[in-house]
């Protein structure tokens, strides 16, 4: 059952990603040989201006097997993940770069650093994770959010996670987007807590006059199917023809996102916001389309 399909870089999102050019990065423990190769993409499509942080002999090796000259590159040695970690935020605090790029890190150990209070990441906003999904057949985005920080988010978080998702949107052009806020039902029901969540948010997306088309609860079929909808004679402006699936924990929303990777070819590109400066968080597993096409994205966010 698992896909064939290479997955591919959306070429809209490289588009959108070139308007700001050489944006400055720092890549947190480089010494991976695909963290290295989906760095040198993004560099080669002048897409960014990387600073290297790590064990500085094995990102010297990983770039050489690839055929790159990185002695003009700006590279800080640090022998273990705490201190590279520590350097990155450092640099973002100091306004020296706008992305953080993980690399062979735990994502723990990166996030634990952002968020202490010592780097002043953090604003007002909640951080949250976006997925920005695209299929070989289908280029149109759709967003899953969040599928890999929020574990079980009560309503507040989610109303950030929310307002992450469509000022993302917004930056690539999607005027007014369709958000499904998914549960196992269209009906809200006290004996699945996700269906009463959805209602409480799309209430508070009207009054808080959110600039999106937001409905809840919706199951999986009737967000993104129009016959599906149709059939259930469900009709709002989101039913079928969802552009974003808010959904109701991690475990959803990274299933959710694994399995159009696996079984359909889907190329993900997953990055972190509401700080200072968006967060690549890659799974070592991921591939080069999924890590070049997260880069680009979070340079979409940064703007």
């Amino acid at each position: 059952m698992l896909s064939n399909i290479k997955a591919i870089v959306p070429e809209s999102l490289i588009q959108l990603a070139k308007k700001t050019p050489k944006v400055p990065v720092a890549i947190v423990c480089a010494h991976q040989e695909s963290v290295i190769e989906s760095a040198k993409q993004a560099y080669d499509l002048n897409l960014i201006d990387p600073i290297f942080i790590g064990i500085k002999s094995q990102i010297i090796n990983k770039a050489e097997k690839i055929n790159w000259d990185i002695d003009n590159f700006k590279i800080i040695d640090c022998e273990n993940d705490q201190n590279s970690v520590i350097e990155a935020a450092s640099l973002a605090k100091e306004n020296q770069i706008k992305v953080i790029i993980k690399g062979n890190i735990h994502t723990d150990i990166l996030m634990r650093t952002y968020l202490k209070k010592d780097f002043s990441l953090l604003g007002t906003k909640r951080l949250s994770h976006i997925w920005h999904m695209t299929t070989p057949k289908n280029s149109k985005p759709l967003f899953i959010t969040d599928g890999a920080l929020n574990v079980s988010p009560r309503v507040d978080v989610k109303m950030h996670i929310l307002n992450n998702v469509v000022e993302f949107a917004k930056k690539i052009n999607i005027t007014k987007p369709k958000v499904a806020i998914l549960s196992g039902t269209e009906d809200p029901i006290e004996s699945m807590p996700s269906s009463m969540d959805a209602k409480t948010i799309m209430e508070r997306a009207i009054k808080d006059n959110i600039d999106a088309f937001v409905h809840g609860p919706l199951a999986f079929d009737n967000a993104v199917s129009p016959e599906a909808a149709k059939i259930k004679k469900i009709n709002n402006e989101v039913a079928g023809k969802a552009d974003i699936l808010l959904v109701p924990n991690l475990e959803t929303g990274n299933s959710l996102s694994k399995i159009m990777v696996y079984f359909m070819g889907a190329c993900a590109a997953g990055f972190i916001v509401g700080g200072k400066v968006p967060v690549v968080v890659t799974s070592r597993a991921d591939n080069t389309a999924s890590r070049l096409a997260s880069i680009a994205a979070s340079i979409i966010a940064a703007q």
